[in-house]
């Protein structure tokens, strides 16, 4: 791949007063704390253990922590915003005192939850929902000024795998990410990240259909996050369990950074920041 491939792609972040660049592709390591979310072993339910977990994944490698507190699994069980606060306020609280030198983003699709984590120290929006389940949500970020990370789904967590139909995936998501980012541009939001979304409202085949042509979402010339790890686009193509699918989350990472990706968003920050690493030397 030639060095100037993306040369025209935005390739930095203003979090707070951090300048990141992202010419060399950056880690996000998964905080949850979730009682349910999918992979067990990343189930953080106490401020406790999610500082241990802050500190290992900093000490890894990770440019970023993403912290969420709503389950978004298929089928997952929809909390109060009130809940989703109290379980995210005095992890975030206690991480920005620990660390702060650490950027942290917010998985959250809802915009009053996005504000008083923003308020608390967070500095990054993740929201699965693109703005399309919550309507205050763009207005909030872009009255913050904090960077936001667009994913596509259709309908929420509860109803997204019967909502997984499409006549051509790749387009449907590249017109998404098209007409979310002119309302979001409009708005004066700064820094805009491209999540494809894979497994949300997303078959197995539909996802992999978006990992093989993720390099042409780069017309648009923004930074890209890939969300793979440990999903079942990973473990049941290859009959295994989420627990055993780290290899697999590898060599899909990898995949996807010869595409193009900026941002790796992983359960696992070592393996998938040694991944960039080797990566880097072979560009």
């Amino acid at each position: 791949m030639a060095k100037d491939t993306f040369f025209h792609k935005k390739a930095t972040l203003n979090a707070g007063s951090k300048l990141i660049d992202l010419t060399m592709p950056k880690v996000m390591g998964i905080i949850n704390l979730t009682p349910d979310s999918f992979y067990a072993d990343s189930r953080k339910q106490d401020t406790s253990s999610a500082l241990q977990q802050a500190e290992k994944m900093l000490t890894d490698g990770a440019a970023f922590l993403d912290i969420g507190a709503y389950s978004s699994r298929p089928g997952a069980e929809d909390i109060s915003i009130q809940e989703e606060m109290d379980r995210l306020l005095p992890v975030v609280e206690e991480i920005v005192k620990a660390f702060p030198n650490a950027v942290l983003s917010i998985d959250t699709f809802r915009a009053q939850v996005a504000e008083a984590t923003i308020k608390a120290g967070a500095h990054i929006i993740n929201d699965i929902g693109g703005g399309g389940l919550d309507a205050d949500m763009f207005a909030t970020v872009a009255r913050l000024q904090v960077p936001y990370i667009l994913m596509h789904m259709k309908g929420t967590p509860q109803n997204m795998n019967q909502l997984a139909q499409y006549e051509d995936v790749f387009n449907e998501v590249f017109d998404y990410f098209t007409n979310k980012y002119y309302q979001l541009k409009q708005l004066g939001v700064k820094d805009v990240i491209l999540d494809p979304g894979f497994g949300f409202a997303k078959k197995t085949e539909h996802s992999y259909t978006l990992m093989n042509r993720l390099q042409d979402f780069n017309v648009l010339q923004l930074p890209v996050l890939v969300g793979i790890s440990r999903k079942n686009m990973i473990y049941k193509t290859l009959g295994i369990t989420a627990v055993e699918a780290l290899n697999g989350t590898t060599t899909l990472n990898t995949i996807a950074l010869t595409k193009g990706a900026n941002i790796l968003r992983v359960h696992d920050v070592k393996e998938a920041v040694e991944a960039v690493k080797i990566w880097e030397m072979c560009r």
